[in-house]
């Protein structure tokens, strides 16, 4: 067993001893949906929707169903189901994804409900992204009673938990644009 053959895997309590792993093999993360990540993913992200000379204020929160990173080990499987780690997503990926929001507008709280499903590709600037990463995306959405579609674009940083992202729809004047300052840990 040499040191550079072998990297440490974890540290035992009881024995204080540390156990190795062979620096050639990758072992899959155990990543499944938590109570934990369950209570982060209902903080949304703020957002001003900007249309008509007007702005409004809005939140949006996202799941990801499917995501596929190139930018992972090549022996670790590179989908991810619902909880995707920061550094798979902004490393390299391509995405599935369903956004709800709400924008402060019309003349009841159902006016406001806006319902997106899109598709986002993110790409690594500086240290596999972890520093910085931007992506770029297309959604179709529903609001006001009638659908709609985007383009998008986004920059990220401190490991993909801090971002913002630029929506732009030509086909609905009360949001034309959307920014939002996206906030995630997963």
């Amino acid at each position: 067993m040499g040191v550079n053959a072998e990297t440490p895997a974890y540290e035992s309590p009881r024995t204080a001893t540390v156990i190795y792993a062979p620096a050639d093999s990758a072992t899959e993360p155990a990543i499944e949906p938590t109570l934990a990540w369950m209570l982060t993913q209902l903080l949304p992200s703020p957002e001003i929707a900007v249309g008509q000379g007007t702005g409004r204020f809005g939140a949006r929160w996202q799941v990801t169903p499917l995501l596929y990173s190139w930018g992972v080990n090549r022996k670790l499987s590179p989908w991810r189901f619902l909880v995707v780690e920061p550094l798979v997503r902004q490393s390299g990926s391509i995405e599935l994804y369903l956004s709800p929001e709400y924008l402060v507008y019309g003349s009841s709280a159902a006016d406001g409900l806006l319902g997106r499903a899109g598709v986002r590709s993110y790409f690594p600037l500086v240290e596999h992204g972890d520093y910085l990463s931007v992506s770029l995306g297309a959604s179709e959405y529903w609001f006001a009673d009638r659908p709609g579609t985007a383009v998008e674009a986004g920059a990220y940083t401190l490991f993909g938990t801090l971002g913002l992202q630029a929506t732009y729809s030509p086909s609905r004047s009360p949001a034309e644009w959307i920014f939002t300052l996206r906030v995630r840990y997963f």
